[in-house]
């Protein structure tokens, strides 16, 4: 039976586990884990790690709740209070490159666990989680600047899988006959165009 730590020293070690724990599994792939891979790596025994978790599914959701928004979903951790609607292409644009740059320096990270998606119940409740939350968010900095256009959520939710599919055309696919500045601007027209048509 796992346990939850109450002393600090318990609870650095937990906290150990998973840090390890995902950053082996964002490394090498889930499959490609084992719990032994992951104990050695954290400077612990295998008996520590099971009484902490069950598994290491339960070491990469604990990773993931901790370690998954600044990798995945940087906006949630960007406080945005102010936006003015002449600044908005570069606004945009700058949210564009902070999204590119997050998913360059996490390739692998993004590669094997967007990967899980469509595999793991848990994992994709996370990703769906997450991806309302920032529509939110950055629904209620619009709302607050001004922005009264119809369906925003639904316009503010196409705008950020227009930007996603941005990154990973220009991070994994990287297609030679494509021009990605010139699909980053025609992203950053049709984003401003969706939150200003009515």
């Amino acid at each position: 039976m796992t346990r939850i730590p109450t002393q600090k020293r318990s609870i650095e070690t937990r906290d150990k586990i998973i840090e390890s724990g995902f950053n082996l599994i964002t490394k090498n792939g889930y499959y490609n884990t084992n719990t032994a891979e992951i104990a050695q790596y954290a400077g612990v025994s295998t008996g520590i790690i099971y009484s902490y978790f069950k598994d290491k599914h339960d070491i990469l959701i604990e990773g993931l709740s901790r370690y998954g928004d600044s990798i995945f979903f940087p906006m949630l951790n960007i406080t945005i209070d102010y936006i003015n609607k002449v600044d908005l292409e570069t606004i945009i644009s700058k949210m564009i490159d902070k999204f590119i740059e997050n998913h360059n320096m996490s390739k692998k990270a993004h590669e094997e666990i967007v990967a899980m998606i469509h595999l793991d119940k848990e994992v994709a409740e996370y990703f769906r989680n997450r991806d309302i939350k920032m529509t939110k968010k950055i629904y209620e900095v619009l709302k607050n600047n001004g922005y009264e256009s119809p369906n925003l959520m639904e316009k503010i939710h196409i705008m950020n899988n227009l930007i996603d599919n941005l990154c990973h055309e220009i991070v994994y696919h990287n297609h030679e006959e494509l021009n990605s500045n010139e699909m980053k601007t025609l992203v950053t027209k049709c984003i401003i165009n969706l939150l200003e048509n009515e």
